[in-house]
């Protein structure tokens, strides 16, 4: 899948079928949509494109408004929603900035300038609340109004539903903020994720045993927190099991290397020592969090930082030991195409 930012570049391709959104999760209620939106694209024989934006248009709007409270808990990072994406067949993204100049677009000018003139679309693909413009007037009806007129189809979808409960982005920051993983599998139809560089951290897990693969969580507000027993891959020709903390780490120095910045820090429970003790920075990996074995806990010194670490590892031993499967599992379980229809 090719990646654009903005949607004027020489290398995009134009006569597209087109779908907007955030596509926070790439759930399975998105992947439905994506799964009509290839459909559509190959039988009109031009390219399928999803257009999101990044940050998210309520970060920007929260930002504005000065309450930070208005945010959305994010699901994923740039980077799993796009390797989601090109997962799911889609050809070309183009990720847009959202900022001032993009609030203040009027919908007609956005159709004009970004789908027709910048895009050249074909097929418009929206879900059946969809709003777009300046103050959100603009609508599927004015859009499908447009597309008769200009020569471009429109289509609207409605929701996606798993054992009757709608399967959306809340959704899924729902069942993540209640620490279900069992659920959140069956919602994203795959195992919760997160990926990233491997970057350095102050290093006080190696002093106290317990040697970390730090990652850095882009947003200030994951939609998961707390303690997990996760899985990584990219380290070795297998997945290794291990146990993560996902969040701020209150027991330390919120001025320590990496500012205070949610991270995702996962001890693994078996070190490849073709690695050595400095082998993994700099590597992409990507760890699967299973299981939630609890909240962030601030401990009063190291030495029960230490003791906390111990009997977490302890019990993500214990959930491996009777879920043997879950190590087994492949790199990155196939998810099938749904046909069935879903808001974005």
């Amino acid at each position: 899948m090719k990646v654009f930012r903005g949607y004027l570049h020489p290398q995009l391709a134009p006569n597209c079928a087109l779908t907007i959104g955030n596509f926070d999760g790439v759930h399975r209620g998105h992947q439905a949509m994506l799964a009509l939106l290839r459909s559509e694209a190959q039988h009109r024989g031009v390219p399928s494109c999803v257009m999101t934006f990044e940050p998210h248009p309520r970060d920007y709007f929260a930002a504005v408004a000065r309450k930070p409270e208005l945010a959305p808990a994010r699901i994923a990072t740039l980077r799993d929603k796009l390797t989601e994406l090109a997962r799911c067949g889609i050809d070309q993204c183009v990720v847009l900035t959202f900022n001032a100049q993009l609030a203040a677009v009027p919908p007609e000018a956005f159709i004009r300038d970004v789908l027709v003139r910048g895009l050249k679309a074909k097929y418009v693909l929206v879900g059946d609340d969809f709003r777009f413009g300046a103050k959100r007037a603009g609508d599927y009806a004015m859009l499908d109004a447009v597309g008769e007129r200009q020569n471009f189809d429109v289509a609207r979808m409605n929701s996606y539903e798993v054992h009757g409960t709608r399967v959306s982005s809340s959704t899924v920051r729902e069942a993540l903020a209640q620490g279900d993983m069992e659920r959140m599998g069956g919602l994203l139809g795959r195992p919760y994720s997160i990926s990233g560089h491997v970057v350095h951290g102050r290093k006080l897990g190696r002093d106290l045993g317990f040697r970390t693969l730090n990652l850095r969580f882009s947003h200030w507000n994951p939609a998961a927190s707390g303690i997990f027993a996760v899985q990584v891959h990219g380290l070795s020709t297998h997945s290794l099991p291990g146990v993560a903390n996902l969040g701020i780490r209150p027991s330390l120095d919120p001025d320590d290397v990496n500012g205070g910045r949610v991270l995702l820090e996962t001890h693994c429970l078996e070190w490849p020592a073709s690695l050595g003790p400095e082998g993994a920075y700099g590597k992409i990996i990507r760890v699967e969090l299973l299981h939630k074995l609890h909240d962030e806990l601030k401990y009063d010194g190291l030495n029960s930082l230490k003791t906390g670490i111990t009997k977490d590892c302890d019990d993500a031993r214990a959930f491996f030991a009777q879920a043997p499967q879950t190590v087994q599992a492949p790199l990155h379980a196939e998810t099938s195409r749904q046909t069935t229809r879903d808001r974005i």
